[in-house]
């Protein structure tokens, strides 16, 4: 079973749990994700299940949609309800206005700086495993692009935000540093991701519902509908198979585009990368 499963990821498990229970589920061969959701999050949790495991990475790239609960007035370890309390400020006096202008700070391309509590690894050590030791160390700040932030509700001291996003955003650190600017701190309560790229939260089933709801299983030629597709004659198809490059004229394709690579019977075996005139094999799948 060589499937993408658009998954509710409950909250209080990992992703890896996650993963685990429905590998064990489908007695899948291998199995992955497709963008890490923190144990306290809920949403689109992509699983990709034995040959699928090779397109997790195209997966990964797709934009991504929020919805974020935070509380001003607290500053936390861990940038969410989860970690210790590092200072408390007074926030009575915040209005919505002022919110509404801060917003407008972190539309666009921004930079951010991963919390210390991340799965991100520094010289082969995930940062979390460093931050349980008490130890903290310099992060290089990180490109991501924010397309949108909707501001949803304010009940003082919480605030509701839709956020729309690139790949390797940190939601809990939007929310630090939203806090920072503001001067009274703030941290994320909770967090649902509602979509990542068309796959939308609407459509997503929980993990007991994943025995009898096929509707959330996709193929991986449907999953990677994003990607453009180009069909092999019989000489090319062969070579390809091979993993050696083919020959390609066409004027719809960019340099560096990754294209979904078909037979002449319209069967996904692939995925290339346009070189120049010339598709470099990426990824065969069995």
């Amino acid at each position: 079973m060589n499937i993408v499963i658009n998954l509710n990821k409950p909250k209080n498990i990992s992703s890896q749990q996650a993963v685990i229970r429905i590998k064990k589920l489908f007695a899948a061969k291998k199995a992955g994700h497709a963008g890490t959701l923190d144990p306290i999050a809920t949403g689109v949790l992509l699983v990709c299940l034995n040959e699928a495991t090779k397109i997790t990475r195209f997966l990964s790239d797709l934009d991504k949609e929020y919805i974020v609960k935070l509380k001003f007035g607290e500053r936390t370890d861990t940038c969410d309800s989860t970690g210790r309390i590092l200072e408390k400020r007074e926030c009575l006096s915040l209005k919505e206005a002022d919110i509404q202008k801060v917003l407008k700070n972190f539309t666009g391309s921004i930079k951010q700086i991963p919390p210390m509590y991340s799965a991100i690894k520094i010289k082969g050590q995930p940062l979390y495993k460093l931050a349980r030791r008490g130890m903290e160390i310099k992060r290089p700040q990180r490109e991501v692009d924010i397309y949108g932030i909707d501001l949803i509700s304010f009940d003082q001291p919480y605030l509701h935000l839709k956020v729309l996003c690139s790949k390797g955003t940190y939601i809990r650190t939007l929310c630090d540093d939203i806090g920072r600017v503001i001067d009274v701190g703030a941290h994320m309560v909770s967090l649902e991701r509602t979509s990542v790229g068309s796959f939308s939260v609407k459509d997503s089933a929980s993990i007991e519902e994943l025995k009898w709801r096929e509707d959330v299983r996709y193929s991986i030629d449907t999953a990677i509908s994003h990607i453009d597709e180009i069909i092999l004659d019989e000489e090319s198809y062969y070579r390809a198979k091979k993993g050696m490059p083919v020959i390609v004229i066409t004027e719809s394709l960019s340099i560096n585009q990754y294209v979904k690579l078909k037979g002449p019977k319209n069967n996904l075996f692939g995925i290339g990368r346009l070189e120049g005139n010339k598709i470099k094999v990426e990824r065969l799948l069995n």
